[in-house]
């Protein structure tokens, strides 16, 4: 199945110029997970509405998944192993509602580790997105650690997913919103997207694999 382990922020390792050393350590970490996209404020609050239906039992979830099946989270990654069912691709941190999750848990999804990439909180960087379209490309089930928050990867996760797929993230406090792919939801999260901060531009050329 798939499973995990961190990945090393990269480090460009150039002295900085003190002729010119306007750098701030926040330009620094940008530059280092290669930024895209950033969360505006002002969608927030949207994006806390679940994009469908919630389930609170893996097995009756699992009845009604028909074809590949990206998994974003520690926890619903848990349930859906414990249920007999490894993603295809799975999307973990080692954490849950921003707080370590419990051994248990971190040991079953991150056994293995197949892919890493640095995502940075509120944020889609290239990193995630490379490995995100290499893991749905893969034959096997690809778990990738993600150094950072992979939460908002399912919004992309969903525009790349094939017809039929199912996207399953969690609901904090409620369950697992379990997403099939259509071109409905597709262009939804598209729509979405493009109202997000940063190089829209690259982050479909990364995506669509152009």
């Amino acid at each position: 199945m798939t499973r995990d382990r961190p990945t090393l922020r990269p480090d460009g390792g150039q002295p900085r110029n003190s002729e010119s050393d306007t750098t701030t350590d926040s330009d620094d970490e940008s530059a280092a997970t290669d930024q895209l996209l950033v969360l505006p404020k002002s969608l927030r609050s949207e994006l806390k509405e679940p994009m469908g239906p919630i389930e609170t039992d893996a097995d009756r979830l699992l009845e009604t998944v028909d074809g590949s099946l990206i998994a974003v989270g520690d926890v619903v990654t848990y349930h859906i192993l414990e249920a007999g069912r490894a993603p295809d691709v799975a999307l973990v941190d080692e954490r849950t509602k921003r707080s370590a999750i419990e051994d248990e848990i971190r040991e079953t999804v991150a056994a293995e580790t197949h892919l890493e990439a640095v995502n940075p909180p509120a944020e889609i960087s290239a990193d995630v997105i490379r490995a995100l379209v290499e893991a749905i490309a893969r034959d096997e089930p690809t778990t990738i650690l993600v150094e950072g928050e992979e939460d908002l990867v399912a919004l992309p996760a969903i525009v790349a997913a094939p017809e039929g797929a199912s996207v399953v993230y969690g609901q904090p406090d409620e369950g697992m919103v379990h997403v099939q792919v259509t071109d409905d939801h597709r262009t939804e999260m598209r729509a979405l997207l493009e109202r997000f901060e940063g190089d829209t531009e690259r982050f479909w050329s990364l995506l669509e694999g152009e």
